[in-house]
């Protein structure tokens, strides 16, 4: 069966559609409270390269099942209306994508990384490793 439609079409599309940050603009505000940056990369990247400072991870495939109070995988970050989910994959792709969907499924405070980890890297903006990473979240869970 052939594609009718080809992925680059999907993200461009989705890109048409979504709200897309420079990696300047989230890195002025990796530090505003209203402001949750969403690391959608799946675990192996993770390890093998690390995060954003205060990201939090939800792979890709999880991610509608996580934002909808409905479903019985729901993470409370999501219900907090007072913040802006700014999503990152790799490249830019899959966030476009994911955060297109998640407009499709009522959430008006998403957006998302123009150009991805890879960017963000390029950019030399602040990272921090899945250690640094895990210990910042039981820092934040003690408080």
């Amino acid at each position: 069966m052939p594609i009718t439609k080809g992925f680059q079409t999907l993200v461009d599309e989705a890109m048409a559609e979504v709200t897309t940050h420079s990696v300047e603009t989230v890195c002025a505000r990796l530090n505003d409270p209203a402001v949750q940056i969403v690391d959608i990369r799946d675990p192996r990247e993770l390890e093998r390269e690390g995060t954003l400072p205060g990201a939090f991870l939800a792979p890709r495939g999880m991610l509608e099942f996580w934002v909808d109070p409905a479903s019985p995988y729901f993470k409370p970050v999501f219900g907090d209306d007072s913040k802006q989910f700014i999503l990152f994959c790799g490249a830019g792709w899959r966030s476009a994508l994911a955060a297109k969907t998640l407009q499709d499924m009522g959430m008006t405070n998403v957006a998302h990384i123009d150009g991805g980890f890879a960017a963000w890297k390029k950019a030399a903006a602040p990272l921090v490793t899945m250690e640094q990473h895990k210990a910042e979240s039981l820092a934040r869970k003690s408080h």
